[in-house]
């Protein structure tokens, strides 16, 4: 397994203890009321709470009686805007917002503009990360020159360069010979092809889910089989080549249950799906919201219960944020003519426990899908509380409640249906290898 560079070497390393903390591991080795000592940047021991480690001084010292203290969450999904888009955020937003939502390490998808097609931008990309000393960034590279499906790129370069798989974000591949040749490529290399499943023809002008409510409201439709004809199609490619697989984003009842037979078949699969689609359907774009315009689209109730099965039995692997910051100008539009996308990096934590609640799953249960689910598809020793581990940590009110408002989020971003709901789960302290990088401001 591989371990990220420390965007803290050159830093000096505090010693830090987080005491009386519900120390919740989601590869369930603690579920316990623990004290946690910290020092240089990993985790020196796991004890009961009021059992003091002999001869440890803490720099500093958290008070977490009545919080979780669980491993820092991982998002597979997160649009940083740079380079390119620094009118709808910065990397210094994001990454703050980042921290402040407990994500300790996140992935970038290609589609910045330039695209993530050369290492050197992978490289200065992942400097400028290092340089905000926050979250872990994992840039992930586009799989073809400047995302236009057509030549392939450096793989072995990006690699190098700290790429850790191959994307075309929502940008097709039309000719299959190309994408067969980029999974032939990946497959020699052992890298991982991480694609959407998007038809680049069916329903490619759509903008809401095929059914009776687009038809209502005169929007032109995303059949299912626009992920589905796609699926069918990457997994022949995956049973011809070999290549290890992540599928983003999955929205369907028919696409969970064809990577559920995928995984059955043994073919090496991994899916994921953004949490927005555990909670919302078509029926919520009633009103033409354009905060609800996200690609895929929202479903149908049965689309969103297949989902959350999916993730009950495991046939999906990985909740993440599909995190989207847009500008006023491109969301306060007809529906039809707004950009696609949410922002979600401080929405991840409290809409998976709120989901939980729902499904009335245990708090570790849902956490795999935030921090060991997603550190096996990025093949990094992380999600995990142990001594020994890089302290990436998340300590985190489960119970308090918050407004979601523009004053209370950090990123730039303001595209949420959620604005003014209140959700339960706030994040008080979030550490990155062993530094405290986000405290939560004290209420009153």
């Amino acid at each position: 397994m591989n371990r990220s560079v420390n965007p803290f070497s050159s830093a000096p390393s505090p010693r830090i203890a987080i005491l009386g903390g519900q120390v919740i591991d989601s590869a369930g080795q603690h579920s316990s009321s623990s004290d946690l000592y910290i020092a240089n940047g990993s985790i020196q021991a796991i004890q009961p709470a009021g059992l003091a480690l002999a001869g440890f001084q803490a720099d500093l010292t958290l008070q977490a009686k009545g919080a979780m203290v669980a491993p820092g969450l991982i998002d597979l999904a997160a649009r940083l805007r740079e380079p390119g888009f620094e009118y709808k955020a910065t990397l210094e937003t994001e990454m703050r917002a980042a921290v402040a939502g407990g994500v300790t390490r996140l992935v970038c998808p290609p589609d910045t503009d330039p695209p993530l097609d050369e290492p050197g931008l992978v490289e200065m990309l992942k400097h400028r990360a290092r340089g905000l000393g926050q979250a872990h960034v994992h840039p992930l590279g586009a799989l073809t020159v400047g995302l236009r499906g057509e030549g392939l790129t450096e793989m072995a370069e990006l690699t190098e360069a700290g790429c850790v798989g191959f994307s075309q974000s929502t940008h097709p591949v039309k000719d299959t010979q190309v994408l067969f040749r980029a999974m032939q490529y990946a497959k020699t290399f052992g890298y991982t092809v991480w694609a959407y499943a998007r038809d680049p023809w069916l329903g490619a002008s759509g903008v809401a889910h095929s059914g009776a409510m687009a038809s209502r409201l005169g929007l032109p439709g995303v059949p299912v089989a626009n992920e589905t004809l796609r699926l069918y199609t990457l997994f022949e490619l995956v049973r011809q080549t070999g290549v290890r697989l992540h599928v983003c984003r999955l929205s369907s009842a028919a696409g969970v249950e064809l990577v559920r037979r995928a995984k059955a078949e043994g073919l090496p699969v991994s899916a994921d799906v953004a949490v927005h689609h555990l909670h919302l359907t078509d029926v919520d774009i009633g009103d033409y919201d354009s905060n609800l315009r996200v690609d895929p689209p929202f479903r149908s109730q049965r689309d969103r219960a297949a989902i959350r099965a999916g993730l009950l039995d495991g046939t999906l692997d990985a909740i993440c944020s599909d995190h989207a910051p847009v500008d006023d100008d491109a969301k306060q539009l007809p529906f039809g003519e707004a950009e696609p996308g949410v922002i979600g990096l401080e929405l991840l934590l409290p809409l998976t426990l709120k989901w939980a609640s729902e499904d009335k799953l245990s708090l570790e249960r849902a956490l795999t899908l935030l921090t060991s689910g997603p550190a096996r598809i990025l093949q990094r020793d992380a999600g995990s509380l142990h001594v020994g581990a890089q302290a990436d940590l998340c300590i985190f009110l489960a119970s308090e409640p918050w407004l979601v408002t523009n004053d209370s989020l950090t990123t730039q971003g303001r595209n949420t249906p959620y604005l003014g709901h209140e959700l339960l789960g706030r994040v008080q302290a979030t550490l990155v290898d062993g530094h405290c990088v986000y405290r939560a401001p004290t209420q009153g």
